[in-house]
């Protein structure tokens, strides 16, 4: 039986070391200097290790080419728009200058995060009309009923994607630019002031805790009733006594 079993070959690799077969590599543990077990981990698994549920949302907007003169010749780079929002009232923009696309993005995304606001909303929508210059731009918004959508250009559009407001009309009275288009957009956003800060706004008025009312009952239980108070009655007028105008 020994004779007619044939052992299986041995691979041998160009660098002259053994090649494992795969039910080895299989079984095979690798171990620490101290003995204790490694555990395999492939950068596959690094990735969705890292990977769990954003509180923010990106977007590029655009990515352009600039240049700049120098002595030497023109000197290439990229221009990347950034915007970023959590989908609800939080939102920022960022724009930044990199050797490369990628490099580029990441410091506008960095720029966009410290430069997020909190705006005011009304529902789904903006609190009031808002009309927003920065340099040539000119944008204006205006809050729509439940169901309108937004109507937008690309870049405000792009925007409002990433904030709660659902219905929203939007039009560009200026300059294309869409970087200062993205600036307006933000300045808009952050001069919403809430319907219960308006001039003229009524007050609400403040209503008692139940505790408070409960107080208020009991403390009219305890107090005795008041008699009613009777009508004053006039006197009859006396008389004046003519026995004086006699006597003299």
């Amino acid at each position: 039986m020994a004779e007619t079993e044939k052992k299986a070959p041995r691979v041998i690799n160009k660098s002259g070391t053994l090649k494992m077969d795969d039910k080895v590599a299989a079984t095979k543990q690798t171990r620490d200097i101290s003995g204790r077990r490694m555990e395999r981990r492939s950068r596959r698994d690094r990735s969705r290790a890292n990977a769990g549920p954003k509180e923010f949302e990106e977007i590029t907007i655009a990515v352009d080419r600039v240049s700049r003169t120098v002595a030497g010749g023109r000197r290439m780079r990229f221009k990347a728009l950034v915007a970023i929002g959590n989908r609800k009232n939080k939102i920022g923009v960022g724009v930044a200058k990199g050797n490369d696309v990628t490099t580029a993005v990441a410091k506008a995304t960095a720029k966009a995060k410290k430069a997020m606001i909190t705006f005011h909303m009304d529902g789904e929508t903006i609190c009031h009309e808002t009309r927003t210059k920065v340099t040539g731009a000119d944008v204006l918004m205006k809050p729509a009923a439940p169901g309108t959508g937004i109507i937008a250009g690309g870049t405000v559009r792009s925007i409002m994607g990433l904030t709660g407001v659902k219905n929203l009309i939007s039009k560009s009275l200026g300059s294309t630019n869409k970087v200062n288009i993205a600036y307006a957009v933000i300045e808009g956003l952050k001069a919403q002031v809430p319907r219960s800060e308006w001039v003229g706004a009524r007050a609400k008025k403040p209503t008692a805790k139940p505790a408070e009312k409960k107080a208020e009952d009991k403390d009219k239980e305890t107090k005795p009733a008041t008699k009613a108070a009777k009508p004053a009655t006039k006197k009859p007028a006396t008389k004046k006594s003519t026995a004086k105008k006699e006597d003299k």
